[in-house]
């Protein structure tokens, strides 16, 4: 909870794949509070106050994840809104003539990402929100592949450092369009 605070308006590419892994974290632990608490939150030793809000929001997530039936797979609601608040400022960019680096970032991204359609068998009428998902899902991917010290291919590290650099982009620019700064100037 600590770190998805200080990640929700630093970056939302960042809180969303944070949030990606606290769901896996969850589903580890059976969505089950009591497991979670004993095996995993105990290790925080945060002070008793903080350790009820903490312990108050894995539990809320665990009982939202079980209410979805995203107990097994699957991403919250939340997090689905995450990627969609993003594709609403992703559209905006691309249609706007005034980011011309960001399209360019964009379409130095878009072999990879229909390479990840094809791979994941995704139709070729894919939505925005469809391509910034399949970006999210290389850059988590890549970084469980980390955690588990697996070999990443060149080619994967590549296409991945190419879109954190697009999904980073348009974090700030989300954040911009948020205090109403990015298509008034």
């Amino acid at each position: 909870m600590l770190i998805a605070q200080q990640l929700q308006e630093k970056s939302r590419a960042e809180f969303l794949l944070y949030m990606w892994q606290v769901e896996d974290i969850l589903r580890a632990h059976g969505c089950d509070i009591d497991r979670l608490r004993e095996n995993y939150l105990s290790q925080f030793q945060l002070p008793a106050e903080q350790a009820i809000q903490v312990e108050e929001w894995y539990a809320n997530l665990c009982a939202m994840l079980r209410e979805e039936g995203k107990t097994q797979s699957g991403h919250l609601q939340i997090n689905q809104n995450i990627i969609e608040g993003l594709a609403d400022v992703h559209r905006q960019l691309l249609q706007s003539g005034k980011f011309p680096y960001y399209r360019e970032m964009y379409y130095k991204v878009l072999p990879y990402v229909v390479e990840l359609r094809a791979k994941n068998k995704v139709n070729t009428s894919a939505t925005v929100s469809d391509e910034l998902q399949m970006c999210f899902e290389l850059l988590y991917g890549v970084m469980l592949l980390r955690l588990q010290k697996k070999e990443i291919s060149t080619e994967t590290l590549s296409a991945a450092k190419e879109v954190s650099t697009l999904l980073g982009q348009l974090s700030d620019y989300w954040k911009a369009d948020k205090e109403g700064k990015l298509l008034n100037d």
